[in-house]
């Protein structure tokens, strides 16, 4: 039997069309019984308006009129909109609803552009090239509501363009919609009797999308396109439209592109703004502090392009430092308001793949204007923080300045120099002071007791053709920390100062874990013997104090894992809720504004608190920071799922010579279906399937988070160490699906619950 159907526009209980068979079923809740062929339909409550009334809303509205806007005018529901698709048809009004000129109107539009001033400029999805000839731009009205960017698809009004230029219509938001709905990424394949196929690049999608004679727009076969679904009243696979050739599927080069694509990351800045930044002045002098005199140092990785901090620390009398922590300054060039802010806005972030970096900020002034390079003078908004001997802060302040990197390092050189491997000139005079500073910081951090989760870090190296060459976990260095420890500091003082002058700012927030997630992790800490008492108020130390409980026994790494899978996810917000995982009441980003939006509306907010200039917080800044935030919220997520499936398809695609290969690895995830595997060397991620792992039958165990052989007792569980070999590979979709070949650990066997019968109600039977 078809669901209820869901009621057409308005109030009424009765849906349309009908569904097969010709029956129609009330909603439910409508005191209704169902509707037969001798069922009279319910008659409209309401008058309708006469023909007087109609054509004189047409002769006054804008653009295209049809039903829809007629019955919204005039408040029509139900049986009355019946009534008055009569009466349209046999209504000549006095004046005829003014002309689209073939549209309809109302249709879904793509932004595809933006012109010089920033403004978004889209075309119709649903077009007939053939008929109509290529799909015409126009200009998209947003009315208030949250901007479209480039790839972002909106359901719009069709009116005729009111302005000068040379469109002929303009498109008048009336929601946005979902980006991904109906956009296609994958692999065409050429059919030897007509159109195509589309591999889909995404893990998740198994069906092939058909292509059919006319809708290729010339890709060839083996080539990554973009497309779109198509409708079609047939039956089988669905069919798609390619709209646009990205590359070769066997360049390497083209794997991150694939990512792009499907999430819809602008890649390309718009001409307006690459316009605006040629035009930028010299950042001002004036009202700046001059540090030039200061041998501040930047600490990066050694590939790095972009040098947002730069630091300094100094003994004081009382056995303490004095910190100096300068950050670009780019508020300077990035004006509120200004095509350049609202693109770095909708960007959020910059995106990192081994083989680019998509930038939040055109390279003029993410690798020049604002890059803290060693020997050119700089705008830097700077924090100056004075500590004690036990690494407690005494007082911070912040000024505008102008500065001069004495020195550029790599973390392995500064770490090799202080380490006494290799010897620098700057050594003494700057290096021993910031570690001095940086080993009382780390008291006052113990004291304070950080969530202390071991994050491995696994970094592509690429060979010249764009190939993964090798992937390698890079050593945590004590230069890492020390650089992590001083941003931590700056973000603390510039929240607390702004909180403190209730200035609007963008807290970057990590909520403690959920009842839930708690209630899971106790359930899982008990089949580890592990106490973890429910009712207290949470502290990052209790999962610090569980980490240790467990760190000399056989199930440290899942308790690990099952410890990190509980957090919360940090997200911005204009609302302090606090930072759980690193135990402080203030945090804020600060310390990035080259490659993070929050941090560039955060430095905003420091200016205008401390009248610093007239570049600070703007009034649609802070009208519209709740928006902002769920914006880059989104965005950040957006390049981490993004940065993660890049990464999987190029050691797909490295592993893709090696199959029937065996590999050491660990269980990363298990669920009813079978287990995931992380490889040790790699980091590669694939699924070995629970039919898969022998003649025994396995059940889930949620509470152990493991696999458990119900006549046997086998266990396969989160954490575990296993020996796997490698029997598919989907270089496009970055899956792997390894085979179990070392045994699991000895257990209990487990009762195999059969699954409820599905029992039919009266009413479906």
């Amino acid at each position: 039997l078809l669901p209820l159907e869901e009621a057409g526009e308005g109030d009424s209980c009765w849906p349309s069309p009908a569904p097969l068979g010709g029956r129609r079923w009330p909603k439910a809740g409508c005191g209704a019984t169902r509707m037969t062929s001798k069922t009279k339909r319910p008659k409209p409550n309401r008058t309708l308006p006469t023909e007087a009334d109609i054509a004189a809303f047409v002769a006054n509205t804008p653009g295209h009129v049809g039903k829809r806007d007629i019955a919204r005018a005039f408040k029509l529901k139900g049986g009355d909109k019946l009534a008055l698709k009569a009466m349209l048809k046999t209504l000549s009004p006095k004046k005829p609803a003014r002309s689209t000129g073939g549209f309809a109107p109302v249709m879904e539009i793509e932004i595809t552009s933006l012109d010089s001033e920033g403004e978004a400029i889209g075309q119709p999805l649903d077009w007939n090239e053939a008929r109509s000839g290529p799909p015409p731009k126009m200009p998209v009205i947003a009315d208030g509501k949250s901007a479209p960017g480039i790839g972002d698809r909106v359901l719009a009004k069709i009116e005729a363009y009111a302005g000068t230029g040379d469109y002929t219509h303009q498109a008048r938001v009336m929601r946005n919609l979902a980006k991904d709905a109906t956009r296609i990424v994958g692999i065409f394949r050429k059919d030897s009797n007509a159109g195509g196929r589309i591999i889909p690049s995404g893990k998740k999608e198994r069906d092939d999308y058909i292509v059919q004679k006319g809708d290729e727009a010339g890709a060839k076969d083996g080539e990554l396109v973009t497309a779109e679904l198509t409708r079609h009243r047939g039956r089988g696979l669905p069919h798609a439209r390619v709209r646009e050739r990205v590359g070769s599927a066997d360049d390497p080069r083209n794997i991150s592109l694939i990512a792009i694509h499907t999430h819809g990351i602008p890649d390309q800045f718009p001409q307006g703004v690459l316009d605006e930044v040629k035009r930028l002045p010299a950042f001002p002098l004036d009202h700046r502090e001059d540090l030039r005199h200061i041998p501040l140092i930047t600490i990066d990785p050694a590939d790095a392009r972009d040098h947002d901090d730069a630091i300094y620390a100094v003994p004081s009398d009382d056995g303490g430092h004095d910190i100096i922590i300068a950050i670009a300054d780019v508020a300077a060039y990035v004006r509120p308001g200004t095509a350049l802010d609202r693109e770095a806005r909708k960007r959020g972030n910059s995106t990192y793949f081994p083989d680019r970096v998509v930038p939040m900020l055109p390279e003029r002034i993410s690798n020049d204007l604002c890059s803290l390079t060693e020997g050119d003078d700089r705008p830097a908004l700077a924090c100056f923080i004075s500590i004690d001997a036990d690494g407690h802060k005494k007082s911070h302040r912040f000024a505008r300045a102008i500065i001069r990197v004495k020195a550029g390092l790599a973390y392995e050189q500064a770490q090799a120099a202080i380490d006494g491997r290799t010897p620098h000139a700057l050594l003494e005079p700057v290096l021993k002071p910031l570690w001095a500073a940086y080993t009382s910081l780390t008291k006052a951090r113990d004291k304070r007791g950080p969530l202390d989760l071991d994050l491995p870090e696994r970094k592509i190296i690429l060979d010249a053709e764009g190939r993964v060459a090798k992937v390698v976990s890079p050593e945590r260095l004590d230069a890492h920390r020390l650089v992590e420890e001083f941003m931590i500091q700056a973000n603390v003082a510039a929240a607390e100062h702004l909180n403190k002058k209730r200035v609007p700012q963008l807290f970057r927030v990590h909520e403690e874990p959920s009842t839930e997630k708690l209630r899971s992790l106790q359930e899982f800490l008990r089949t580890a013997n592990i106490p973890f008492a429910l009712g207290q108020v949470v502290r990052s130390k209790h999962f610090n104090q569980i980490l240790r409980a467990a760190k000399d026994t056989p199930q440290h790494r899942v308790v690990h894992e099952v410890v990190l899978r509980s957090q919360s996810q940090a997200q911005y917000r204009p609302e302090n809720a606090g930072h759980f995982g690193l135990s402080l009441a203030n945090y804020a980003h600060f310390t990035s504004p080259i490659r993070r939006y929050a941090d560039l509306i955060v430095h905003r907010a420091l200016i205008t608190s401390l009248k610093l200039g007239e570049d600070g917080l703007s009034t649609d800044d802070i009208a519209q920071l709740e928006e902002t935030a769920t914006l880059i919220s989104a965005a950040e997520r957006r390049s981490m799922l993004a940065e993660r499936e890049t990464n999987d398809r190029m050691v797909a695609s490295f592993l893709g010579t090696s199959l029937g290969a065996q590999f050491r690895g660990r269980i990363s995830g298990v669920v009813s279906a079978g287990m995931f595997v992380v490889l040790n060397d790699t980091g590669a991620d694939g699924f070995v399937p629970a039919s898969t792992l022998g003649k025994d039958y396995y059940a889930f165990d949620p509470a152990s988070h493991s696999l458990v052989g119900t006549a046997t007792g086998e266990t396969f569980q989160l954490g575990d160490d296993v020996e796997v070999r490698l029997m598919e590979v989907a270089p496009i979709k970055g899956g792997l699906r390894f085979e179990i070949i070392s045994a699991g650990k000895t257990g209990k066997p487990m009762k195999r619950v059969a699954k409820p019968q599905f029992r039919q109600s009266k009413r479906r039977r």
